[in-house]
């Protein structure tokens, strides 16, 4: 990912929070037959190894799992994202110097991928990615809701993914690199959309305090 130095996002955990935010990831890997990606939700063990380890699962019906990777697996996770136009820039009064661009958040995940077929583990994710995106209703569903030769007939069509995270990347364009007349600009006029996502950018926008 090409990240110029005032987007760089380096912070670890700026970087697990966008990774915790994401409800879906995409699972890039090279093989033989080219790029193949899948996507997923993936949950990271913070705990686990120096950097954290991604867990996941694919359908075992998805040929990614059968072809073999080449060099490490990149997850790939975003966060809020804005188009810019450049009509919120006070620059455009004074130059009319500025073109449309778009702020987001991204960050990459690198990592030798492992993929397994074995009951228990794949038992172990579920319940942990259930656990993640039910915990917060108000009635949460648990997999031992299912009864359980249901539940073993369904793992035996996934196939689990883990990937030890061994670099990121992480990046947050968020019109750092416009003078503060502009970034105001742009928080405002974000901040007066009827999308819930541009108001998310707007709050992010870095402003003078």
């Amino acid at each position: 990912m090409y990240i110029p130095p005032a987007f760089r996002d380096d912070d670890i955990e700026s970087i697990r929070a966008t990774i915790r935010a994401a409800r879906l990831a995409s699972l890039v890997t090279a093989t033989t037959d080219g790029p193949v990606a899948t996507p997923l939700p993936l949950v990271l063990d913070e705990a686990e190894g120096e950097r954290g380890v991604l867990y996941g699962h694919v359908a075992k019906a998805n040929p990614q799992w059968k072809l073999p990777p080449i060099g490490d697996a990149l997850a790939i996770f975003s966060g809020p994202d804005a188009y810019v136009t450049p009509s919120w820039y006070a620059t455009k009064q004074k130059t009319g110097k500025v073109v449309p661009t778009w702020n987001y958040i991204a960050v990459h995940a690198y990592g030798p991928v492992e993929f397994f077929q074995e009951p228990e583990r794949l038992l172990e994710i579920v319940t942990r990615l259930t656990s993640k995106h039910e915990g917060a209703r108000a009635k949460p569903w648990a997999v031992s809701d299912a009864p359980a030769d249901f539940i073993a007939a369904q793992l035996r069509g996934i196939v689990g993914v883990r990937i030890p995270v061994t670099r990121f990347e992480g990046k947050r364009k968020m019109s750092q690199n416009r003078p503060e007349a502009d970034r105001i600009g742009v928080a405002q006029g974000l901040a007066a959309s009827d999308n819930a996502g541009d108001r998310e950018v707007a709050g992010l926008i870095p402003l003078p305090t």
